[in-house]
């Protein structure tokens, strides 16, 4: 079974996708990710911010941090090869990376989170009560 590892830089949720300003690359990676999860294909994703031990346990991702610092995540494995870093690969690459047909991500309105007041890292000042749940 195919396994794709991905470690993130730092970053206030697991897939960056919260806040008031959310990047459509990093939805579009998260879209492909879970894509890749349907088709049977083993997703792990570590968090810089979150999970630093998973980043100095693993050699080649702790190089290549110490060669170009946050600039060098993420960093893409395969089966343990590292196929990607620095960027955030297409679901092409991913898919023949992982040995799978890939097929066109869905254009929905749906696809693409919408930011909630004040992001899921906190409530708005005017807020009254934190909120109980949220990916921080």
């Amino acid at each position: 079974m195919t396994a794709v590892r991905v470690f993130d830089p730092a970053m206030c949720c697991s897939t960056g996708i919260c806040g008031p300003s959310i990047d459509p690359q990093l939805v579009r990676f998260a879209a492909d990710l879970d894509w890749l999860k349907g088709q049977g294909v083993v997703v792990e994703r570590f968090n810089l911010s979150q999970q630093p031990g998973a980043f100095a346990e693993d050699a080649a991702v702790k190089s290549a941090l110490e060669a170009k610092g946050e600039a060098g995540l993420p960093v893409v494995k395969v089966n343990g090869e590292v196929k990607s870093s620095g960027v955030y690969p297409s679901r092409d690459e991913l898919a023949a990376w992982a040995g799978v047909t890939a097929a066109a991500p869905e254009k929905t309105e749906e696809a693409a989170p919408k930011a909630k007041s004040g992001g899921c890292c906190g409530p708005k000042a005017e807020e009254a009560a934190p909120k109980k749940s949220g990916c921080c």
